[in-house]
């Protein structure tokens, strides 16, 4: 909105030629989406308590975990203000590839809040079945692969980390590995999100990543120097990223531990959703998994404890699925095990970084 409101008045006012620059954008979406979640926060919880919106906590879960009954949740709501509002400030909405990410985000938002709000109300429910949940999930994520792939100048092609010259072409497929990574990165960020400020370190680790990975996809001569698919109109993103790691950046000041506020499912699903999202536009699909290997690991411990179990009679691979949960069953206090995966994330994310020129 500012873009346009204010880029066209340059040739009057030089100074205003620095709205054309992504970069320029790209920081203020971050710096907007931050001070706005530090800025509503402390009344958006006074709201959350006054309406009695607080976490509902398992009988099976550790018994450290107890003591979080209660706590504000469903922060995730700041957070998708904060990222709707900056990127709409920032970005060139005549650009389609933010209001598909904007739409993207706020339907799995939805789907989130209709959860959160089924456990918290009825106290008595799981919240969303995970049929209904996946239903709603790959509705979302199918609409974002069709429009890509009928999108004038996108291919179902891969781009494959540390390899220039390894472009797999999926043709039609594309839309169905697209809804696999999309819904995929939703679920696996929602299993992260189970100590305080977990999910939150990570989130903007991977959306920083890809706010670099974004703007080189949309410029058309580094993208050509550094061998990575070109996508027109790409570089937009950039200001979502920034948006998203802004306004997480600016909740961890909340959810840091002890946590004041949880983001819930309809922050969790939606930032996972939207990370997929980016991947799949800029054609880094891959490199989400090393970008996002928190996540991923989180899954896969889920994944692997629940299949163990099944095929061995009730025996287990780790103390506790997802696996942050083991190191708490071994005795690391929980700041601990956040602040190890939060340096485990950032060598992952300058890992993925690295992929630029080791290829």
């Amino acid at each position: 909105m500012l873009y346009h409101l204010l880029y066209p008045l340059h040739e009057y006012f030089k100074a205003l030629n620095v709205f054309r620059y992504i970069t320029f954008r790209s920081i203020m979406a971050i710096m907007t989406g931050f001070f706005l979640v530090i800025w509503l926060g402390p009344a958006f919880i006074r709201a959350l308590q006054r309406h009695q919106i607080g976490q509902v906590v398992r009988d099976d879960g550790p018994a450290s975990h107890y003591s979080k009954r209660g706590v504000p949740t469903m922060g995730g709501l700041l957070i998708l203000f904060a990222v709707a509002v900056s990127t709409l400030l920032w970005a060139d909405l005549t650009n389609l590839f933010p209001w598909l990410l904007l739409g993207i985000t706020l339907w799995y938002g939805c789907i989130g809040a209709y959860d959160d709000y089924r456990k918290i109300k009825k106290r008595n429910s799981k919240g969303l079945s995970a049929r209904g949940k996946l239903l709603f999930q790959v509705a979302g994520a199918t609409a974002v692969g069709l429009v890509l792939f009928f999108h004038p100048g996108f291919d179902g092609q891969l781009s494959v980390p540390f390899f220039k010259g390894l472009r797999p072409d999926l043709g039609a497929a594309y839309v169905l590995f697209a809804v696999l990574v999309i819904v995929g990165a939703s679920n696996a960020v929602n299993l992260t999100d189970g100590l305080d400020g977990l999910a939150t370190g990570p989130t903007v680790v991977s959306s920083s990543v890809y706010l670099v990975f974004s703007y080189l996809a949309g410029h058309a001569v580094l993208s050509a120097y550094l061998q990575i698919p070109f996508v027109q109109g790409a570089g937009e993103l950039a200001i979502f990223c920034g948006a998203l790691a802004g306004s997480s950046l600016g909740f961890l000041w909340y959810n840091a531990f002890p946590a004041q506020m949880f983001m819930g499912d309809v922050g969790s699903l939606a930032i996972g959703g939207a990370l997929g999202a980016v991947a799949i536009i800029i054609k880094q699909e891959i490199l989400l998994a090393i970008v996002g290997g928190i996540f991923v690991m989180e899954a896969l411990s889920v994944i692997l404890q629940v299949g163990y179990f099944k095929m061995t009679g009730g025996r287990r691979i780790f103390l506790m699925a997802p696996f942050h949960h083991h190191f708490e069953k071994k005795g690391w206090v929980e700041p601990k095990v956040v602040v190890r995966f939060w340096i485990v994330s950032v060598i992952l994310g300058l890992t993925a970084l690295a992929t630029l020129k080791l290829r």
